[in-house]
């Protein structure tokens, strides 16, 4: 599941859209009070969705679209005025008032479209990504989520497959 990250000036409005996403079933990542904090919290994620809850004192949402779009999907729920100083097409946008099955509705799209961008795994190199992050959360106590983010991360940083880490990684001795 990709991080869902919620990100708005307004305290009152982080909160009431971060419960309406999680009574839909879905686990908020973080909270953003500012463009900054969302910054530093989009450079430490690999991917995920974006909600802005109005506009930021700090931070133009064309702008922050542009630096990181090739990882994440951004919606901004906004009045019109502000919805129109938004020129980015790498931002979908609904006019706020709107409903909550509304929010969620372009919520979901932006969801789909999240994994239509991924690479999928099939057959046996599905299955060795699956062992890999068996054996690290076995060893490390960690969740399903953490163990993929990890393998992910080495991959990346490494210039190397995610099948080619998990390969190392079984073959590892861990006793």
């Amino acid at each position: 599941m990709p991080r869902i990250i919620i990100v708005g000036a307004s305290q009152a409005g982080r909160t009431q859209l971060s419960r309406l996403v999680a009574s839909s079933g879905y686990a908020v990542f973080r909270l953003c009070a500012s463009g900054g904090e969302l910054r530093r919290t989009l450079a430490g994620c690999e991917d995920g969705i974006v909600l802005m809850a109005g506009e930021l004192a700090d931070a133009r949402p064309d702008d922050i679209a542009a630096d990181f779009s090739d990882l994440f999907q951004f919606l901004l729920i906004a009045r019109p005025d502000a919805l129109e100083a938004c020129e980015s097409p790498r931002v979908f946008k609904l006019t706020y008032p709107c409903s909550g099955s509304a929010v969620i509705g372009a919520m979901e799209i932006l969801l789909q479209l999240h994994y239509m961008r991924l690479p999928h795994r099939k057959g046996e190199d599905k299955a060795l990504v699956e062992d890999a992050k068996r054996r690290l959360m076995q060893r490390y106590g960690i969740d399903e989520p953490e163990a993929h983010r990890r393998i992910q991360q080495y991959a990346m940083n490494h210039n190397v497959k995610m099948t080619e880490y998990a390969e190392k990684i079984l073959k590892e001795d861990w006793e």
